[in-house]
């Protein structure tokens, strides 16, 4: 089954975020800033050191 809607789907502008982004170089981890629980996260996944970074993301409303 198939849905067709006659109202078009605007594209969600990229914005400036501030994310979250793991030290490891072999890990690809990140997190947006806005969702973090600790003023300085470490890594959930590999467990090292994060740092800030601004990336261009789609705006979450």
């Amino acid at each position: 089954m198939a849905f067709f809607s006659k109202n078009p789907i605007e594209p969600v502008p990229d914005v400036e975020t501030k994310v979250w982004a793991c030290e490891n170089d072999q890990c690809t981890c990140w997190m947006r800033a806005d969702y973090s629980l600790q003023k300085t996260p470490n890594c959930p996944i590999c467990n090292s050191e994060m740092t800030q970074e601004i990336r261009m993301l789609p705006e979450l409303k």
